[in-house]
């Protein structure tokens, strides 16, 4: 079955490359504490840019850049809507509660998205003491919990034309816009635009070893420097880690439809074979999210996948995620759609032939 391993655990495995090792060698530095590192804050200018915001700032991970936006935008006692599969009501270890003081009230979403409707009915105004009051809509895009799907530009806009109305902030976990924009082949900035602070990612997608940016207006900007101190995010000759994320933009920025490509192929060839329930009109960007039937367990599919060295992720038990991403070729495409025909035809050998 060979040594090499097909790793679709995430996107966040990847590693970077000679040319980012190489930038990150010769970064210039300085004490980004003091604010005078060079090279993180060409990056934090050239985000805050493309996305259409007047400020940014580098943080080490994307759970810290939410928690900081949370903290700018909400005070300890208040309330923060999000979808309920939300990443960072999900997977941030409750940094809301923990840090900020804050409750967040989920609400179920389409497809992972919000719309006016669903949530007009639950703002608590200041005026009625029994209720925490609504500070904050949070949204993701791309939504990773329900397998990259992209929140589209017509949502997000009425949304955003609402909250104008309620007077309510929106803080748009963007980890993947990088992708949606792709995906949509439009500007990354045209979908941050319905949104008052946005935190993207560079360590998923793009490829780079750590770091988030949150982009805003200078004011939340300027609140969310002191809150990035206060969680220890604060960092000093952090130009290494910025001079990747430079590079990523670079470089790897184009080539994320190629990783939308292989999620597509993947999805439909696998969907195809028995014991599988997918439908790969469903995947949209880099993530393809599939159900597995009895008598396999998800777990027990990761387990047999990685003797033939394709690593996947089993996020319930009848339920599998694989993350395609910068380290993973048509070539290991390939492997990981064989290593599934020969995974599901010799369980079907086994079963005595089975339904097809």
């Amino acid at each position: 079955m060979g040594n090499h391993k097909v790793d679709l655990r995430s996107d966040t495995v990847t590693q970077p490359g000679e040319g980012m090792r190489r930038a990150i060698a010769e970064a210039e530095v300085g004490d980004d504490v003091f604010r005078d590192d060079p090279t993180v804050l060409a990056l934090e200018s050239r985000v805050a840019k493309m996305l259409g915001k007047e400020r940014g700032l580098f943080f080490p991970s994307g759970t810290m850049s939410n928690a900081a936006a949370i903290g700018v935008h909400a005070e300890p006692g208040s309330e923060v809507l999000c979808e309920e599969n939300c990443h960072i009501f999900n997977y941030e270890s409750g940094h809301a509660a923990a840090l900020s003081g804050v409750q967040l009230h989920i609400v179920r979403g389409h497809n992972g998205a919000l719309s006016p409707e669903t949530l007009k009915r639950l703002v608590h105004k200041d005026d009625n003491v029994h209720f925490a009051p609504t500070r904050l809509v949070t949204i993701e895009n791309t939504h990773n919990r329900c397998g990259g799907r992209i929140i589209p530009l017509a949502t997000m806009r009425a949304l955003y034309d609402w909250t104008r109305e309620e007077r309510l902030p929106i803080h748009l976990d963007g980890a993947r816009l990088w992708n949606a924009s792709v995906a949509l082949g439009i500007p990354v900035g045209d979908l941050a635009q319905y949104a008052d602070t946005v935190s993207v990612c560079l360590s998923k997608g793009l490829g780079a070893p750590a770091g988030s940016v949150l982009c805003g207006t200078d004011a939340s900007i300027t609140k969310a420097l002191r809150l990035r101190k206060r969680f220890g995010g604060a960092m000093r000759q952090a130009g290494i880690l910025a001079a990747a994320g430079l590079y990523a933009l670079d470089h790897n920025l184009g080539r994320l439809a190629a990783d939308h490509a292989n999620a597509k192929r993947f999805a439909e060839a696998v969907a195809a074979l028995p014991g599988i329930d997918l439908n790969p009109a469903e995947v949209e960007t880099n993530i393809v999210i599939f159900r597995v039937e009895e008598p396999w367990t998800a777990p027990e599919m990761q387990a047999v996948l990685e003797e033939y060295g394709i690593r996947m992720l089993a996020t319930a038990p009848d339920k599998i995620r694989a993350v395609f991403n910068l380290m993973v070729s048509s070539q290991d495409t390939d492997r990981a759609i064989d290593a599934f025909r020969a995974v599901l035809a010799a369980d079907k050998a086994a079963s005595g032939g089975g339904a097809s």
